[in-house]
């Protein structure tokens, strides 16, 4: 998803977390295509495939070289890095002869993208911020392995689990591509409605569960004098986008979402989309979004938010680091979930759009790839993804981790609330991601709708029109899913 330091709020902020969720876009930085390089005992670059395992025992499944050094790059954002510091430790432990070498980065591709070009990169790499490598370029070129030695590998908590059985719904869609794993998302992160805990509390106001109830609740708001809605129009008023395909989501199933990511005809013409596309405009018909929002980045937006001028605000579970240190004490920011369109929904109003972010890739050309999928291994242990919830208040892609604990925080013990309320329904769009004509588009085109420049059917023929350009052009690799 763009992340500050967790002390502060940097200019690094959310929009550069989002874009390395690979749901909402893509990186900010153009698809360079990186050379491969010469190989230097790494995996095959053209395939993305995995060395051959050294020696194997149940202290080390995966066959690492126990003496070769780890190097861990680490984007430095509002996650930080220190989380990772701890995850070295429990590797340094289990490979005492292992130099690892540690480095919290700001700047993914242009500190690393030399080292691929070198054919030399380190054995991980945090692919996450504004200047991440672009996922599918580095895939294209088979620069990153596939994890499925990892994912079949035995759990560290339960070795009659695999590292796959241990990992929530939907963790690995995003970086999946044509049935691989290619990179390990490491946040599990929930999208929705934000509010003020205090604030509703204050008024007698209740989040609820019906898209009438939520135009009800709008109007008053609106008369105690608060604005119901705001968005930061100049950079990312796609933020938006997450409540208006979990309404068409649950309305028509998860059909609706993957036939748009499939490009399947019409698609975006769907009765689903056109119910919920018209449901958001009428937000903006009755005058419930935050007076001067189009002008607004998404940080002053959420400024705005939390100094309580508006109430409700579209967002994924980064939204309280991000806002760290700006928040007043007392606001108690959580979740709401979005409620059912109609009473004929198909999915449970409990149904939620999640995604995952902070991707973790192992560099194909690695000196030390299997080091590399082994510190992944590690990151996915109940004490590791524990322990990063606990310094961040983010949940990890880990099942069970951190539950039932809030940290002392109301986001993210409403976060994972929604998650295990969720279960397996669970949801999200790639097209951004595979995409990046129809990730332009879509920011432009739902900006016009937040703005009034255009409708519902107007945001919906625009969509389908670059689908179908997409759809056309034979240049452009297709994915499915």
């Amino acid at each position: 998803m763009n992340k500050p330091n967790l002390n502060t709020v940097a200019p690094l902020t959310r929009r550069s977390l989002l874009r390395t969720t690979g749901l909402l876009g893509i990186a900010a930085v153009p698809a360079v295509s990186l050379l491969s390089g010469c190989a230097t005992g790494g995996s095959d670059a053209s395939s993305g495939t995995s060395p051959a395992a050294g020696a194997t025992s149940a202290a080390n499944p995966l066959g690492v070289d126990t003496s070769a050094p780890l190097e861990v790059y680490v984007f430095k954002g509002g996650y930080g890095d220190d989380y990772a510091k701890f995850d070295e430790a429990i590797y340094k432990k289990s490979f005492p002869k292992a130099t690892i070498t540690h480095n919290g980065i700001q700047q993914v591709q242009t500190e690393l993208q030399p080292r691929f070009v070198a054919g030399n990169p380190p054995a991980v790499i945090d692919n996450s911020g504004a200047s991440a490598m672009v996922l599918g370029t580095l895939v294209g070129n088979g620069q990153v392995t596939d994890l499925s030695d990892l994912l079949k590998a035995p759990s560290i908590d339960d070795p009659s689990k695999t590292v796959a059985d241990t990992l929530l719904p939907g963790a690995l869609t995003a970086t999946t591509f044509d049935g691989k794993v290619m990179a390990l998302p490491y946040v599990y992160t929930a999208y929705g409605f934000w509010y003020s805990q205090s604030l509703f509390q204050k008024n007698g106001w209740e989040w609820p569960t019906t898209w009438s109830g939520l135009v009800t609740l709008a109007g008053k708001i609106k008369a105690a004098g608060i604005s119901p809605f705001a968005y930061g129009g100049q950079t990312a008023p796609d933020y938006f986008m997450q409540p208006l395909i979990s309404l068409a989501v649950k309305l028509g199933g998860v059909s609706t979402v993957t036939d748009i990511d499939n490009l399947k005809a019409g698609a975006w013409q769907s009765e689903p989309m056109q119910q919920a596309a018209q449901a958001i405009a009428a937000l903006v018909k009755n005058g419930w979004m935050m007076s001067g929002s189009a002008g607004l980045t998404h940080t002053q937006a959420q400024t705005s938010w939390v100094q309580g001028k508006a109430a409700i605000y579209p967002s994924g579970s980064w939204i309280e680091a991000e806002m760290k240190g700006i928040t007043p004490d007392g606001f108690d920011m959580v979740l709401g979930t979005l409620p059912s369109l109609t009473a004929a929904d198909q999915l449970p109003v409990t149904a939620l759009y999640t995604g995952a972010s902070e991707k973790y890739i192992v560099p194909a050309q690695s000196k030390n790839v299997r080091g590399g999928l082994e510190f992944l291994r590690i990151m996915l242990s109940q004490s590791a993804a524990t322990h990063f919830s606990e310094l961040t208040h983010a949940p990890t892609v880990v099942k069970g981790a951190a539950s039932g604990q809030d940290f002392g925080s109301t986001a993210f013990g409403s976060v994972t609330k929604a998650i295990t309320a969720a279960g397996d329904n669970t949801f999200m769009y790639l097209f951004p991601s595979w995409y990046p004509t129809m990730a332009t588009t879509l920011k432009t085109e739902i900006g016009n709708l937040l703005a009034g420049r255009s409708d519902a059917a107007g945001f919906l023929k625009k969509m389908q029109a670059t689908a179908d350009a997409v759809t056309a052009d034979s240049s452009i690799k297709k994915y499915t899913r």
